[in-house]
């Protein structure tokens, strides 16, 4: 026996742990950190964009600020810098009547900011100081540039603030001496305010801020330049390229072919066409083909300066609170949907809608996912388009409906007209702003505010960065239809 408890070469001892051996052992960690958003790019995005609106309003309350005596009531001057600050270009007061030079001065600074967009200024001038975005702050504004940049990486919106910069200020200078050909003979202005006028217009006109300080005549902002063919059309080529955005410019220029053109390009290129057809054709037959005092020419010209303004800049050579319903209500509709994303046009932007349209007929050809010239739209994107879209939307009618117990007297698709043109930063207005009371006037600053910004970047702001899910639920069919 004692031979047999011998150890074997072969054998295998197996030793069970004492019970002291079994205590499980205790670590103190650290819990992790959270990050710190507070400061981060996103918010100073926010707090920028509210930093140059208190700061505008204050100039603006200045006796200087406006023509006569005593300071500019307090709601008139916030209403008009929030408007220049979000380039809309919805107005209480008239522009070149009321606002003295120094106002003009300061509506245009506030426009000319708001325009190239706070996020590419501020993070143009942090390359000129020598500073670095930090990699938490990367991964906090990825989501927000790929929505409103066109860029995922930090490096792709360094390179496109060091160009966008000079060729902006090109298109600026372009403008400004057309403009001054076209104007410099008008009786009312010297050499030296025609140089000024076209600056602020050309300046307006490519940012879709809609704000014009030329003297006017009754029926709309630009409506003494409606026999003006040379000078709707440079507005025109302005507003447009504007509303499309440098990254669409840097496309077309660098594949000058539409069959090299990105798929976001094609869809803005295309949308974009569509929707000023579309425009200009209910324009000339519900306004402008039985009026007899203008040529051909003039109301062709008229009908897609018209469309092309109406649906992102807010200019009008026709007064929208006189028109037809079908014409306000059609844009209504192009003034929801906006500009190109990575653009100064507002909206919820011309690929969103054109990816919810790409869903669309991809359903009703049979297709198990959205597909628009030869490629597949990710399902993630189809998503936060449709988000986006909800969201304008319900805005748009918990806003309207607000107004309309706040304004009973005035009819609700005015009031559906400039609430949309509010959220979309558009400026155009069927003259019921002046007409309503300082909590209304309150509620479009907001819708402004928050028309500018867009819902994307407000989520990024106040919510955490999405966790990858790591379970689906089972699926299960509901009715449709």
């Amino acid at each position: 026996m004692a031979s047999d408890r011998r150890r074997r070469p072969m054998d295998n001892i197996i030793r069970l742990r004492r019970r002291r051996e079994l205590s499980p052992t205790v670590t103190e960690s650290e819990p992790p950190r959270a990050p710190k958003r507070w400061f981060g790019t996103t918010t100073i995005l926010l707090g920028g964009f509210a930093l140059l609106m208190l700061a505008g309003g204050g100039l603006l309350t200045l006796p200087v600020a406006h023509h006569g005596s005593g300071f500019t009531a307090m709601e008139t001057a916030f209403f008009t810098s929030v408007s220049a600050v979000t380039v809309t270009g919805l107005t209480v007061v008239e522009t070149p009547v009321y606002w003295s030079t120094f106002g003009q001065a300061v509506i245009f600074v506030l426009m000319l900011v708001g325009g190239l967009g706070f996020m590419v200024l501020s993070t143009f001038i942090l390359l000129l100081i020598g500073q670095r975005a930090t990699l938490e702050e990367r991964l906090l504004t990825r989501g927000l540039m790929r929505d409103t940049v066109g860029v995922d990486q930090m490096q792709g919106l360094r390179q496109i603030s060091r160009a966008v910069i000079g060729i902006v200020f090109l298109l600026y200078a372009a403008g400004t001496a057309i403009f001054f050909w076209q104007i410099h003979n008008m009786e009312e202005l010297s050499d030296l305010n025609s140089v000024w006028h076209s600056l602020f217009l050309s300046v307006s006109s490519f940012n879709n801020a809609g704000f014009n300080i030329i003297p006017e005549v009754p029926g709309g902002s630009v409506t003494r330049f409606i026999s003006d063919p040379t000078l709707l059309i440079t507005m025109t080529v302005l507003t447009m390229l504007g509303g499309l955005g440098w990254v669409f410019m840097v496309d077309v220029f660098r594949q000058r072919r539409f069959a090299r053109f990105s798929l976001d390009t094609k869809l803005v290129l295309v949308t974009s066409v569509s929707l000023w057809v579309l425009g200009a054709a209910v324009l000339y037959v519900a306004e402008l083909a039985n009026d007899d005092a203008l040529s051909w020419v003039d109301k062709g010209v008229g009908a897609v300066f018209q469309s092309v303004s109406g649906r992102t800049a807010g200019f009008a050579i026709m007064d929208f609170g006189e028109v037809k319903d079908v014409t306000k209500s059609t844009f209504s509709g192009l003034m929801f949907i906006g500009g190109a994303a990575g653009s100064v046009a507002g909206g919820i932007k011309v690929a969103t809608f054109a990816v919810l349209m790409a869903a669309v007929v991809s359903s009703l050809k049979g297709r198990a996912h959205a597909e628009a010239f030869g490629r597949e739209i990710h399902q993630s994107q189809l998503h936060r388009a449709l988000t986006v879209a909800v969201l304008g939307l319900g805005l748009i009618v918990v806003s309207a409906t607000v107004l309309t117990t706040l304004e009973p007297e005035i009819p609700f698709l005015d009031i559906i007209f400039d609430t949309v043109s509010a959220i979309g930063t558009t400026g155009a207005s069927t003259g019921i702003i002046s007409d309503t009371g300082l909590a209304s006037k309150i509620l479009l600053m907001v819708l402004m505010y928050v028309g500018r910004l867009g819902p994307v970047a407000l989520a990024l702001a106040l919510a955490p960065e999405e966790d990858p899910a790591v379970y689906r639920y089972a699926q299960e069919s509901v009715k449709i239809g």
